[in-house]
C-alpha cells in the first residue's frame, strides 16, 4: 500500500488538470455542434492522462539521471531522488505507460482516421523527449512551446476533430488559449526552480530570460483567455461563454504574488491554486459551449 502511494505521488495528480482541460474544451465544443460521442471523449481523455503520467514518470527518472534533482531544487520530493522508487523501476514504468497510451490512442482511428497514428507517435515521443533524448526540450528553453502545442493546439483540435471530422477557427483560437493557460503551471514551476535549474544547466525560458519573462507569459495567457472568451460569446451569440473569464480573473489576482514568493510552502499553495484555475477554466469554457438557447 505504501509503495502504491509513492507511485500516486510520482504521477503528480494535482497537475493532471493540464490533460483534462483540453479534452473538455474540444469535446464540449463538439457538443455545441451536436457531434459529441462519449466513446471518443473517453479514449481522448484516457490517452491524454496516460501521456502526461508517463511524461511525469519520465521526468522523475530523467531529471535524476541528469543531476537536476539536486539539493538546490525547491520543488516537492521526487520519487527516484528520494529513494522511494528505484531508477530502473521508474524507467520501466514511464516507458510502459507511454506504450499503453499509444495503444489506447489507436481506438480513436475508427473515428478520426489512420493519420491519428502520427499524433499518437508524436505525443508519446515528445512526452519522453521533453526531458529525455539527445536534445531534451525542457533543457533547451522549448518547454513552453511544447506545452502550448501539445496541451493546447494538438489536444483540443484532435479531441474536436475525432468527434466531428472537421476543424474550424473557433477550435484553433480556443486551443491556443488553452495551451497558454496550461503553460502557467510550467511557468510557476520554472520560476520556483530557477536557481536549481541554472546550476544544473537546465536552460528553461525563465533561466534564459528571467522570472519577469515568466510573469509576462502568465499575463499573456490571462489576456488571451479573456479575449477568446469574448470571441466565443460573440460567435455563438450567447453570454454563457463569458463564464470562462472567472478562472482567468482568479489567476490574474495571484499574478502579482508570483515574483515575490520565497518559501517552498508558498509555491506549493500557488501551484495548487493554478492547477485548480486551469481545471476551472476547462469547466467554465465547457459550460459556455454546452449551454445552448
Amino acid at each position: 500500500m505504501e509503495r502504491l502511494i509513492y507511485w500516486i505521488e510520482a504521477a503528480r495528480l494535482k497537475t493532471l488538470s493540464a490533460s483534462i482541460t483540453p479534452v473538455l474544451i474540444g469535446s464540449s465544443l463538439a457538443y455545441n455542434q451536436k457531434n459529441f460521442q462519449f466513446s471518443v471523449f473517453f479514449y481522448c481523455l484516457s490517452f491524454a492522462l496516460l501521456c502526461q503520467i508517463g511524461s511525469n514518470f519520465a521526468n522523475d527518472y530523467l531529471d535524476f539521471e541528469r543531476g537536476v534533482d539536486n539539493y538546490r531544487r525547491k520543488g516537492p520530493r521526487r520519487a527516484v531522488s528520494s529513494g522511494l522508487i528505484s531508477l530502473e523501476a521508474m524507467r520501466i514504468a514511464s516507458i510502459s505507460i507511454l506504450v499503453v497510451a499509444f495503444l489506447t490512442g489507436l481506438f480513436l482511428i475508427p473515428y478520426g482516421g489512420y493519420w491519428l497514428i502520427i499524433i499518437g507517435v508524436a505525443s508519446t515521443f515528445f512526452a519522453w523527449s521533453y526531458t529525455g533524448g539527445p536534445y531534451p526540450l525542457a533543457y533547451n528553453g522549448l518547454g513552453d512551446i511544447f506545452v502550448i502545442l501539445f496541451f493546447g493546439l494538438i489536444a483540443v483540435s484532435t479531441s474536436f476533430y475525432t468527434h466531428t471530422g472537421t476543424i474550424d477557427i473557433l477550435v484553433i483560437i480556443n486551443a491556443l488559449a488553452c495551451g497558454f493557460m496550461v503553460n502557467n503551471l510550467l511557468v510557476i514551476n520554472n520560476i520556483r526552480d530557477r536557481e536549481g535549474d541554472s546550476f544544473a544547466g537546465k536552460k528553461t525560458s525563465v533561466v534564459r530570460y528571467g522570472s519577469l519573462f515568466g510573469k509576462y507569459l502568465i499575463l499573456t495567457s490571462c489576456a488571451l483567455g479573456s479575449l477568446v472568451s469574448v470571441v466565443n460569446a460573440i460567435i455563438l451569440d450567447s453570454i454563457f461563454p463569458l463564464i470562462g473569464v472567472v478562472s482567468i480573473l482568479l489567476c490574474w489576482m495571484d499574478l502579482k504574488k508570483i515574483l515575490t514568493l520565497k518559501e517552498y510552502d508558498d509555491f506549493v499553495i500557488i501551484l495548487k491554486k493554478t492547477g485548480f484555475y486551469v481545471f476551472l477554466y476547462g469547466i467554465s469554457v465547457s459550460i459556455g459551449f454546452i449551454i445552448r438557447f
